[in-house]
């Protein structure tokens, strides 16, 4: 019996053991088949890619003239007894100083067989020739061929330009850089320190960074790019154009390995205007708008911090349409407004003259309206109806609530102040620098129309919205502030 036990227990650790032996062998297995996918996926050299996008790269010369300048211009000190020699010999045999031409060198890449190419603005601006040299290699155009802009766009630093060629020139495509992730790798390419073609590669660094303007949308990356490489392409592996190299941070001028490329899906939008118009057609909705944090989104009674608080509606289709201020847009063209930076591109990508649904939050419900949208630039070329405001206000009554002292605005405060006719208010008169109210920028010479989004004329009427949200279980107090006649929302928190 003690027998046949050692022989079945023998025979379960035997089978134990090959099982054990199985498993380990598959576990190999895979492993070493992952290992085999991945240095498949994996290429070893970037020289493919390189090979495959270089023939769309160009270089750009221009060429400007500047106006000559009197005299030795930092050839000798002003005053000094041979500035009479040195300007006789620089003025000599000619009629006086000479214009003098400046060259400058920069990026781009073709888009078409046809011969449309784009760069950053900056590059090209001002000139007064454009030049096009083409990567070396067979079937490409050997001499340097003059350029034409077509059309260009400061807000984005874009520029579209066209050469007439004897053959078809290769071509790159902008791909979906909304597809693209911190962490991809990407290539980029043009004329770095005017040393000729040349690729760097690196990874997307962030997506979605913002420089200075209202369009802005850059990918960031670490991959060089020095001057000379603007307006040059920056490549995903799959040779499309993700971004259009545009500019550098650097406390030396070359690179530290933080560069940004404007983002492809705005420049393709922008390159496609520029070619069937000559200039960019931007959707105007026709408001003023201000982020919503905490404290106003809890003064409105919004669930979060979203959307696009309205601070003023001038004359214009979102005023057509019945917007007001305090309204806050939270949908417009049936996508989710995140913040004011998001709306001004997404009304700016859409067409001018379509009819769009703008969801709103007033009065502590949603509301659904339609706007037919203008066209930026129009709207941009108007009247400028800003106003200045004096740094100094007179005395007048006056009460000090939530660490402001405020006044009633009268006709001779109005007048003071550029205040349009009819307006009511309180204006400040001081703000003490301890408060929250100067810490979110409130000064005297502001006035102040509305509080929790009703009209006030008088202090009691102040005094009155603040007991009417204390009594309402709110926090904060919304404020509608104007300064140099630009309107802002301000939450400030009442304090028992």
């Amino acid at each position: 019996m003690h027998q046949q036990a050692s022989a079945i227990a023998k025979q379960h650790a035997d089978h134990s053991a090959h099982w054990r032996i199985l498993w380990g062998a598959m576990l190999a297995s895979v492993l070493i088949l992952a290992q085999t996918l991945m240095a498949q996926a994996r290429p070893e050299s970037l020289a493919p890619l390189a090979e495959q996008v270089s023939p769309s790269v160009v270089n750009i010369t221009t060429t400007t003239v500047i106006e000559g300048r009197a005299g030795p211009q930092g050839i000798v000190p002003e005053g000094s007894p041979l500035e009479d020699l040195f300007r006789d010999f620089q003025n000599r045999g000619d009629n006086g100083p000479r214009p003098r031409r400046s060259s400058a060198l920069g990026s781009g890449f073709v888009i078409s067989e046809d011969g449309y190419i784009v760069t950053n603005n900056h590059v090209i601006a001002g000139a007064d020739e454009i030049e096009i040299e083409f990567f070396p290699g067979e079937g490409q155009p050997k001499e340097l061929l003059p350029a034409t802009v077509i059309g260009t766009d400061e807000k984005t630093d874009l520029a579209l330009l066209k050469v007439d060629a004897a053959i078809p020139l290769s071509y790159v495509t902008f791909g979906d850089s909304d597809t693209a992730r911190v962490g991809d790798w990407v290539i980029a390419m043009g004329n770095p320190l005017g040393q000729g073609f040349s690729v760097s590669a690196g990874i997307v660094s962030a997506r979605n960074r913002e420089l200075s303007g209202n369009y802005d949308d850059f990918i960031q990356t670490d991959a060089a790019i020095n001057r000379g490489n603007s307006g040059g392409p920056l490549f995903n592996m799959d040779g499309d154009v993700v971004g259009v190299n545009t500019a550098i941070l650097s406390p030396n001028g070359g690179s530290i390995g933080i560069g940004f490329s404007m983002a492809s899906n705005v420049a393709s939008k922008v390159v496609a205007q520029l070619k069937e118009f000559g200039e960019t057609r931007r959707g105007w909705l026709g408001v003023r708008i201000q982020d919503v944090d905490e404290d106003v989104a809890n003064a409105m009674g919004l669930d979060s911090a979203r959307g696009a608080l309205i601070t003023d509606v001038p004359e214009g289709p979102a005023s057509a349409a019945g917007l007001l201020a305090g309204d806050v847009i939270l949908s417009f063209d049936g996508a989710d407004v995140r913040d004011t930076g998001g709306l001004v591109r997404q009304v700016g990508n859409t067409e001018v003259g379509k009819t769009v649904r703008v969801v709103v939050f007033r009065d502590g419900k949603t509301e659904t309206l339609r706007v037919t949208l203008g066209r930026r630039e129009d709207a941009e070329r108007g009247p400028d109806e800003e106003s200045s405001t004096p740094e100094t206000t007179p005395d007048t009554a006056e009460k000090e609530l939530l660490g402001l002292t405020v006044g009633v605005l009268t006709d001779e405060l109005r007048g003071e102040l550029n205040v349009d006719e009819g307006t009511a208010g309180l204006v400040i008169l001081s703000v003490d620098e301890a408060s929250e109210a100067w810490e979110k920028g409130l000064r005297a010479g502001d006035v102040i129309t509305e509080a929790g989004q009703q009209k006030i004329g008088d202090i009691a009427a102040l005094e009155a919205r603040i007991s009417e949200v204390q009594e309402a279980g709110r926090k904060s107090l919304l404020l509608l502030v104007r300064r140099n006649g630009e309107p802002r929302f301000v939450a400030l928190n009442l304090r028992d």
